[in-house]
């Protein structure tokens, strides 16, 4: 029996979420993407908490994205969760791109995320 593309990525997310692990000192970075949006939040493995999220349906960059689903708006999103965490005092992250190829909008975020000032 043949898996489907969704399957496939869901397996591999449960196999690497045992591996991937964010904790108090160094909580995980998790990246979402569809087809029409970026999604990005910083997570607390050890009290399952999210501590700081941003998208592109956020307010702050709501109106300000003329298309929400390119590389331009996934820098924007990377830009707005290393402002989120830092002035929450996260400094470092581990970056879990939930099965995505590190490439295009996942890597435009991660490295605008770096840019800003986040370590990971």
């Amino acid at each position: 029996m043949r898996l489907s593309r969704d399957e496939t990525r869901r397996i591999r997310q449960r196999r690497v979420r045992m591996k991937v692990r964010g904790g108090e000192s160094r909580p995980r970075l998790n990246v979402f993407r569809s087809s029409k949006h970026m999604y990005a939040q910083v997570v607390d493995d050890t009290s399952k908490r999210t501590l700081v999220a941003a998208s592109t349906l956020s307010k702050e960059l709501k109106g300000a994205l003329k298309s929400t689903g390119n590389k331009q708006a996934a820098e924007a999103v990377g830009k707005l969760i290393a402002e989120k965490s830092l002035a929450a005092g996260i400094q470092q992250v581990i970056f879990d791109r939930n099965g995505f190829l590190y490439h295009g909008r996942v890597k435009a975020l991660a490295e605008a995320a770096r840019g800003a000032g986040l370590k990971f």
